[in-house]
């Protein structure tokens, strides 16, 4: 098997979570999916699992689950190939009931951000970032 990352999401509702993420461009794989679970496939290596909070609870039954909505428990970053990439999900998302823009977009010229919350308050940061001229920033001294 080849090295993937799975994120594991706890949800109120299942269905409604994974109508989010298929507007976002997110594809369900109904292998792994059922009333409990959607897998988002959203590369050939990385797969949001949309799991309620009832089997969540299955995985970590020592921890109870962190309200996402008043809580930062993580920042998941993903990465596209063009400001125009970051633009449209996070619109998507906007769209699809999620809040947008909580903070500025970063835009620091060789990398650009905004944000994105889910339905349950979990944050997504869409960024582009050209590499080559980040290392050049990164060289000349300018901050990460």
């Amino acid at each position: 098997m080849a090295k993937m990352i799975f994120v594991n999401l706890p949800v109120r509702d299942v269905v409604a979570s994974t109508a989010f993420y298929e507007a976002l461009g997110f594809v369900k794989d109904p292998r792994f999916s059922n009333e409990s679970a959607s897998a988002m496939q959203w590369s050939d290596e990385i797969v949001v699992m949309i799991l309620a909070h009832d089997f969540y609870k299955t995985f970590i039954p020592h921890k109870t689950i962190a309200d996402s909505q008043a809580n930062s428990e993580a920042l998941i970053c993903l990465s596209f190939d063009s400001r125009a990439g970051v633009d449209a999900i996070t619109e998507q998302a906007a769209a699809a009931g999620g809040r947008i823009d909580f903070r500025e977009k970063q835009d620091m010229g060789f990398m650009y951000g905004r944000c994105f919350e889910d339905l349950d308050g979990h944050i997504f940061e869409p960024m582009y970032m050209d590499v080559e001229a980040a290392l050049a920033a990164f060289a000349q001294g300018e901050p990460a």
